[in-house]
């Protein structure tokens, strides 16, 4: 039997993290060799060639351009190279919703590529780290995983990249997909997906930027001022995500900041901080007078992930922003 041959590429995090005591809170993201990673997990007897490279060794909160670059051009060498069959990341879990959402914009889904991470350091008390990365391995090991786009693998759970968000400090279960529910669930031992692959051989959405416009958020709170949009515009924000109440909305004189902005050449789309939910056009908010945007799925880390692609790619009216976010 032909095993899978996988790309591992290794960028530090919890998964790959030590911490001085087995039971404390305190740890150091990315203290655990790659190869340390694929050794213990040979010992599991899974059928499997894996390949590490190592991209950078850091908490996830330190990713940044540098290192999205760098592993969009491993992964597109591994897409086209006929000796890989599937690429798998070990990711921090601040940020793999960003950085799992802009490789799933910018790559074809010709082979799995799957994100995976842990919750607690490898040399904790109840470390999950091991048992994700297993259940990476079996994922990207399946047929049925090509044409799915990218995924994030995480407490026995298969989400897409495009629903998947953390929503958890701590917990092992930290992610939650919406709108969509997981696409399968994995153990080491059995994996069952939940419907076919949708987006077999689709190419990428979008070219991978050259690189990233500044593009903030701005989260909205009771009695602010326009004075946070100016400062935005100040320090040249090319695009503006409004992490709004309810359905994306904020103080009357924060809205008309944020229209003027558009007015200006700088798209605003209009995101929730709410937890889950739909922000829809023209509810509480004139999008259509206003030229403003509704992120419709997607919170506001991917509003701003695919608002920086789109805005790189010289996307910026609000019609063709907003037929991108309608898109998903």
């Amino acid at each position: 039997m032909t095993i899978p041959r996988i790309l591992v590429l290794g960028t530090g995090g919890t998964i790959a993290g030590a911490g001085s005591s087995a039971t404390g809170a305190a740890y150091r993201p990315g203290d655990l060799a790659l190869e340390t990673l694929i050794t213990h997990l040979d010992t599991l007897g899974l059928a499997a060639d894996l390949v590490p490279q190592d991209v950078a060794k850091i908490g996830s909160q330190d990713i940044g351009w540098a290192e999205w670059q760098a592993l969009h051009i491993a992964c597109a060498r591994a897409l086209d190279d006929p000796a890989i069959d599937a690429i798998i990341i070990t990711h921090g879990t601040d940020t793999a919703e960003e950085t799992g959402f802009l490789l799933d914009l910018t790559l074809p889904t010709t082979k799995p590529v799957v994100l995976v991470g842990a919750m607690r350091p490898a040399d904790a008390v109840g470390a999950d780290g091991m048992r994700n990365f297993a259940n990476a391995v079996k994922v990207a090991s399946d047929a049925q995983a090509t044409g799915r786009g990218v995924m994030l693998v995480m407490g026995d759970a298969v989400l897409s990249a495009r629903d998947a968000r953390k929503a958890a400090t701590s917990a092992i279960d930290a992610f939650r997909s919406f709108p969509r529910g997981p696409l399968a669930r994995v153990s080491p031992a059995r994996l069952d997906w939940f419907g076919p692959p949708n987006r077999a051989g689709e190419a990428a959405r979008y070219a991978f930027p050259a690189a990233l416009p500044r593009v903030a958020i701005l989260t909205a709170g009771a009695g602010m001022d326009e004075q946070p949009v100016e400062a935005l515009l100040g320090i040249g924000a090319k695009g503006i995500v409004l992490a709004g109440m309810g359905q994306g909305n904020a103080p009357r004189v924060v809205i008309e900041a944020l229209a003027r902005a558009a007015a200006s050449g700088v798209p605003v789309v209009r995101a929730t901080r709410v937890d889950e939910g739909l922000v829809d056009r023209n509810v509480e908010v004139d999008d259509d007078a206003l030229g403003l945007v509704a992120a419709r799925a997607l919170g506001p880390a991917k509003a701003r992930v695919l608002l920086m692609v789109l805005v790189a790619g010289g996307v910026t009216d609000a019609a063709s922003v907003q037929a991108a976010f309608d898109a998903g």
